[in-house]
């Protein structure tokens, strides 16, 4: 589903603003610029930008510092944890990126539902757009990570629960009390990732339209 007039949603806008963001922080500085390369933001946007397209046990430390062009010996010297530390905060630089959707769909919309429904239908263009291939990477390295590596995480969890707290006032400010509220954000993002893998899974948008509609109805019922 496309806005009208052939635009795109606010997500799809923002969430390809990310991602080039990403691959920006991750890439060689140019050599006429004076300054000295940040060095530590390449590796951690190498290491985002990596992660969200093929996880993160199957994103190695050389492949790492070869897409941000550091040095081998930078990465223990910024990231003395190694993998495990550089990861995690890969993980929350990318969470605090994508966190930026919530207000580019909520902000503008009429009402409530409309905002739920078009962060829905924002979702589903976008994963149309990158061939079922984009969903949400803090999910995908969650689903890896969580029983084995506690660090990690505590990483995504804390990404989830900032997406949450940042959904929040979007709720409380429709005239919903706070338990509630908090309630249907952490139901919206369930409701999210679950259609993400269906959606990828069967390469259809269904499970994110379905998803979306009965998120929406439920937030009217709580109106």
């Amino acid at each position: 589903m496309a806005a009208r007039g052939g635009q795109k949603f606010p997500a799809i806008a923002v969430a390809d603003s990310l991602r080039h963001r990403l691959r920006m922080s991750s890439a060689a500085p140019r050599p006429k610029r004076p300054r000295r390369p940040d060095t530590r933001g390449r590796i951690v946007g190498a290491s985002a930008e990596l992660m969200r397209l093929q996880g993160y046990n199957a994103t190695g430390i050389k492949q790492i510092v070869a897409a941000a062009q550091a040095p081998f010996g930078s990465i223990y010297h910024h990231f003395p944890g190694g993998k495990e530390q550089l990861g995690a905060e890969a993980v929350r630089a990318s969470g605090k990126l994508y966190e930026q959707l919530i207000p580019a769909i909520f902000n503008p919309a009429p009402d409530l539902p409309a905002a739920v429904r078009m962060f829905f239908a924002g979702a589903a263009e976008h994963l149309v757009d990158t061939d079922y291939a984009d969903a949400c990477p803090i999910a995908t390295i969650a689903l890896e990570v969580s029983s084995s590596s506690e660090p990690m995480r505590l990483a995504c969890a804390d990404v989830f629960e900032s997406w949450i707290a940042a959904g929040f006032p979007r709720f409380t400010e429709a005239g919903l009390p706070a338990d509630t509220a908090r309630e249907l954000v952490i139901a919206m993002i369930c409701a999210l990732e679950g259609a993400f893998v269906l959606a990828r899974a069967t390469r259809s948008t269904e499970p994110l339209r379905v998803a979306g509609e009965l998120t929406a109805q439920a937030v009217e019922r709580a109106l």
